[in-house]
């Protein structure tokens, strides 16, 4: 099985950035098929553009623009492109990294499709830094991967206490922010009190219910700006009231307007 190495990623790698233990590849992908392998660090992708599948030991993944996968160190997995444009933007954290900002590499162990959307807008903005070169840049992106870090450790080290309704509802709006939902219907559902499930949300997810879908809806948008033209189509698709409702959240979630994204994805 191969091993790839440092900043090492099958296809056409078009940059890369090194510094303070980590290496940041922008990386086209142009293999139809690889085969089983590992990298030797642990590293984040996060699908720019296109479509690919990945399996691991554990399961299979289908990953569309805006998926964020996290493979811990030696991690076996393969993958398989469609005959379309795919692009991935890869953040590699080297062993000194871990040493340096004093994580455990071994906190968060094997790969998983993260969907939390509060966790895919931290890497979006990671994204964002690494293209707009401003000098403070690199501490920006440090300070936004300790974040990561720190939601992913203290999400693995309560998820046996949480209550069985925190997955349900987690499915639920998933599936369903695009539409127009309601507190008492999530509550029948779920057969949680409103005031119970009001309150203890916060509790588990870091924020209110409205927050929580409207990043959702910010963390869709990011996939539909490639294909959809018109900035109203995105907006519609997603669940925006409208247009300017749209472009005033994605400036507040993300700090740049849809534009503005639009034209980070072309350096």
């Amino acid at each position: 099985m191969k091993n790839l190495h440092n900043g090492e990623f099958f296809g056409q790698t078009n940059e890369t950035l090194r510094f303070d233990g980590l290496t940041i590849t922008d990386t086209e992908y142009t293999h139809p098929y690889v085969d089983w392998h590992y990298h030797e660090n642990a590293y984040f992708t996060f699908l720019l553009q296109g479509n690919m599948t990945e399996g691991n030991k554990k399961e299979t993944y289908d990953c569309p623009a805006g998926t964020l996968l996290y493979h811990h160190w030696e991690d076996a997995h393969y993958n398989i492109k469609p005959d379309i444009f795919t692009r991935g933007f890869h953040l590699e954290l080297t062993e000194d990294w871990f040493e340096k900002f004093d994580v455990s590499k071994d906190s968060i162990e094997g790969s998983f499709n993260l969907k939390d959307p509060a966790i895919k807008l931290l890497m979006h903005r990671i994204f964002r830094e690494t293209k707009l070169n401003d000098p403070s840049f690199e501490l920006s992106v440090h300070e936004h991967l300790l974040n990561i870090f720190n939601q992913l450790t203290e999400k693995s080290g309560n998820s046996d206490r949480k209550p069985t309704w925190v997955s349900k509802i987690d499915e639920i709006l998933h599936e369903n922010f695009t539409e127009k939902l309601s507190l008492t219907g999530l509550s029948k559902a779920l057969d949680v009190h409103p005031v119970h499930l009001s309150r203890d949300f916060q509790k588990h997810f870091h924020c209110t219910l409205g927050t929580y879908i409207r990043k959702l809806k910010i963390n869709k948008s990011l996939t539909l700006l490639n294909t959809f033209p018109s900035l109203a189509e995105v907006a519609l698709e997603c669940g925006f009231a409208d247009q300017s409702h749209f472009i005033r959240s994605f400036r507040e979630y993300t700090g740049i307007t849809p534009l503005q994204y639009r034209s980070l994805l072309k350096k």
